[in-house]
Order: C-alpha cells, then structure tokens, then sequence
C-alpha cells in the first residue's frame, strides 16, 4: 500500500467515525431511585402532608419512581401523574429485593412436598420435614418459590410459616427474647425440652406467650398460672416485646368504646381486620402487648384491638354522662378534649414563610386549654408535646373521656396563595351548633377573613359521637396571611375566641 492509499483510509475512517453518534449519558443521570409500599395500604396525596386530599392509593409491593422529597414525604411518578407518599410506609427497591432474599419459609409439617409447579398437579423434587428451612426466592398467591437441597421448586404458604430476618427487623438476641407468638395452629407443650417428654398441652396459632429460657431450638414459656412448658422455636416467631401473661385468677375484661371497633391479627394498626365489635361489648383478655389487648373472639381464635377504643373492666355504655350543676359563664363539670392537629412525623402543612403547622395548633390549643381550665372545665388534649396520635386514637379521647365537646385545632393551605381566612368545620347535624358559636366567638376576635361555618367530611368529626368541630386558623399558604397567623398575638387572640365561643355554646344549652 503506497503512502497516498494509506493516507486515504485514514481520512476515510476519520469521516466514519465523525458521523456516528456519541453516547447518551443522561439515561445514566435520570433519578431512578425506586420505592416500594411496604404497608397493606396506602393513600396518595396531592401534596406533602396529611392535610392534603387523597388522590390515589396503592397496596403492598407496588413500585414507584421517586421524583423529589420534601421531610418525611416523598414525590411519586403514578400513570403518568405525581402525588405525595409518606416516606415511613415505605422502603426502597433494593431493600425490598434484599428483604426477599432474607426471608425463609419454616416447614409446620412433615413431607411436605416441594414442587415443579406452583400447582399440586406438579411433581414432587424434594419434602421437608417440620423445622426444616428453605430461602425464598419469589411470594405469590398461595405459593412461594423456594431454594431446598440444591432444588428449586415452590409449596404451599398453607404449610409453612415465614421468617422475616432482614436488618430492618432482626430477629432479637437470645439475651433479648421476651415472648414468642405461635406459629401453628395447633402445638404440643412437653414438660421437657424433648420430643418424647410428656405433653404438658397445647397453645394455638396468635396466642403469646412470655418466653423464661431458651434450649438451642426450644422455648420455654409461662402457661397459665404458674405452668410452664417447651415448645418448639421454628413453630412460633420470637420477640423481645415484653408480654403479660393473664392467668385464670386474674381474667381481665375490656368494653368496647365505639361501633365498628377493628380486631386485627397483630398488634398494628396496619394489619389485617378480623372481626369488628360494637359499643358495650365485651372481651376477655388473654395477653397484653404494648398498647394492644389480645382478645379471645366468641367464634374461636384470637385478635388484638387498641387500648385506646376500650375501657378497663365490664361497663355499660352509656348515651349521655350525667349533667352537673353550673351557672352561667362557667364551665364546672364539663368535660372538653382539645385535638392539636398532627405531630411527629406529620408535620401538617409548611407555611410560605416555611412555619410548620403542628407547633401552632399545639401553642393554640395550650392557650385555650388554660383559659378552659380557669372557667372550671376538665381539659383533655390528643397529644401534649410533638408526637404523632392516630386519628382513631384521638376520637377514641373523646369517647373514653364522655367528653362535652372535641376541638380540633388547625391551620389551612391552599395551591391557590391568594385564599385566606378561617373556617369552622362539622359533620353532623349535632355538631353544627357549636361550631356556628365557635365561628362567632373567632370573628369578634380576628382581624382575618371569616369563611364561615361548612361542613367537612373529617375523621375526627365523622367518628365522634359528641359535638365536634374542626378549626383551621387561617391560611399558611399565604404568604402575608402567614405572617399574622403565626404570632404569638394572634394565637392569643384565637384561643381567647374559642374560649368565648365555648362559654356561649354551653350558656346556650341551659336555656333549652
């Protein structure tokens, strides 16, 4: 090759290779971080905070895009649209592929069989015997897909329990086990921790009972009284959640506080419902758990429900407590709950001027129970600090309390920043009274805009059996309004408001 061909390959390829086309990198830029629903279920929400309406929902193991964050809330890509996530309800899709693979499936029975096929048409490759473990690799309806003995192959949730050791929620040390939840429906106790030691009885699947030692995969547990027994480990998950046990001298009743009361398989508001009660009933305790009651449930089997929807021992519900003598102007013998929205991890909405809500309704509602308490009220607040109280649990104040009156106290926001003023919320016919003397006493006090009084389809308000209103002081959303609403002068002259709005409701029910 002469030097004047070679010379023209080089141009040649030169030319060729200008024309092709460089990498794109910005894929490689793109946010796709994704998150996955680690609860039953979920709402989407319009914006970063409780307050804001529910736009969507998702279930468990759905997956989603991140866009930004804002606190504790997360942006989410849905369909094509966005909507805000609560972080805490949430995990990340690498710990949710790392959770999958740190799950094993527990064998409650002997030869069981793993299968080809998640069907029982399909051949057998391997059987487990009780106790035996397997990795999972896949979870789906009725059926997991497991690793045996160098076999792949799926069998039957019906027959097998799920251990759960992700770092997120190990299991506890053996220095740290308190209790043990039974696994299986049915389960031998021995005296010994062996096989072929006597049986002591039996426990069955959800009940608890508080751990007293542990031998290499046995348990021993307090029975009723001052029995004891060893169960096998693999047939129950331990814990080192501290349990009473309740022994048969010592049976404790609970009443029910509300119609339609939730009784779930686990100590979790995010678990499943299994039965539903109704005020007055009542329920035998078999174990207490933080603050949840195991109860025995009069078809057979066990659930748990809230400490804060019952009432200790055996009562009758009564419509209405027994009325005390006052006079005008005073508040002896009533009882008001004050509801400071939000809290904890839902911080409300975020002012303009970035003022978090949930400080101002605990300021306000701090103020107004002082001026309440002078007048001879007996004052119960939801929450007394910055914590987080679920909105059954607030209602369930008023209920357990017999309260006279439930005010809940916010702040609003809009998209729209020019909107402004207050508004006073009810839900029921009987609720709209006070809130209309609540409005009243709001607009001979505030200088800002008096939106009236609306209804509102609120938990809070929904859910109460007593007279009930929801307050939103103004607009943080706006940004001079802001500025007013978030003074020490204007909390001062909201509360004292209320407490004459409050003065007149209940000036006016003697008259009646």
């Amino acid at each position: 090759m002469n030097r004047k061909t070679t010379i023209a390959y080089i141009i040649l390829i030169l030319l060729i290779t200008q024309a092709l086309p460089f990498p794109d990198n910005s894929t490689a830029l793109a946010n796709t971080s994704g998150i996955e629903v680690s609860e039953s279920s979920i709402n989407v929400r319009s914006g970063p905070g409780l307050s804001y309406p529910v736009i969507a929902s998702m279930k468990n193991g759905d997956a989603v895009d991140e866009v930004s964050r804002s606190g504790d809330w997360i942006e989410v890509s849905i369909s094509g649209e966005t909507g805000w996530i609560a972080s805490w309800l949430t995990k990340s899709s690498e710990q949710a592929a790392s959770a999958a693979s740190s799950k094993t499936a527990v064998s409650s029975v002997n030869r069981l069989n793993v299968r080809a096929q998640p069907n029982l048409s399909a051949s057998v490759l391997a059987q487990m015997n009780a106790g035996e473990q397997a990795n999972i690799i896949n979870d789906s309806d009725g059926w997991v897909e497991v690793e045996f003995r160098g076999s792949r192959g799926f069998v039957s949730k019906e027959y097998i329990s799920i251990n759960d050791n992700t770092q997120a929620n190990p299991a506890p040390a053996a220095s740290d086990v308190s209790s043990i939840e039974i696994a299986v429906d049915v389960l031998n106790v021995r005296k010994k921790a062996d096989l072929s030691s006597s049986k002591q009885g039996t426990v069955k699947k959800g009940e608890i009972y508080p751990v007293l030692e542990l031998a290499g995969n046995w348990v021993k547990i307090q029975l009723d009284g001052d029995k004891t027994g060893w169960v096998y480990s693999f047939y129950g998950h331990l814990s080192n959640e501290t349990v009473e046990k309740k022994t048969d001298s010592s049976v404790e009743t609970i009443t029910v506080q509300t119609n339609g009361t939730n009784i779930r398989t686990q100590a979790s508001t995010s678990s499943e419902v299994v039965a539903r009660a109704n005020a007055g009933e009542q329920l035998a305790v078999l174990a207490k758990q933080g603050d949840w009651y195991q109860v025995q449930l009069s078809g057979g089997g066990t659930g748990f429900i809230a400490s804060w929807v019952v009432a200790a021992g055996a009562q009758e519900i009564k419509a209405e407590k027994e009325k005390a003598e006052r006079k005008k102007g005073t508040l002896n013998g009533l009882t008001i709950v004050l509801d400071p929205g939000h809290g904890g991890n839902d911080g409300g909405t975020v002012g303009a001027r970035k003022t978090e809500e949930k400080g101002l309704t605990l300021k306000t509602a701090e103020l107004l129970a002082q001026h309440l308490q002078a007048a001879g009220a007996e004052v119960h607040m939801t929450r007394q600090s910055d914590v987080y109280v679920d909105l059954r649990k607030r209602v369930a104040e008023g209920h357990n309390s017999a309260a006279d009156a439930f005010i809940s106290i916010h702040y609003d926001a809009t998209e729209d920043s020019t909107v402004s003023g207050f508004t006073s919320y009810y839900m029921h016919d009987y609720q709209k009274e006070l809130a209309s003397y609540l409005n009243a006493g709001l607009g001979k006090k505030l200088t800002i805009r008096d939106r009236g009084v609306q209804p509102g389809n609120y938990l809070v308000l929904r859910e109460s059996r007593q007279a009930a209103v929801l307050i939103e002081l103004g607009f943080l959303s706006n940004y001079n309004e802001e500025r007013i609403i978030s003074s020490e002068q204007f909390r001062e002259q909201a509360a004292l408001g209320l407490y004459q709005g409050t003065i007149n409701y209940f000036d006016a029910q003697l008259e009646k």
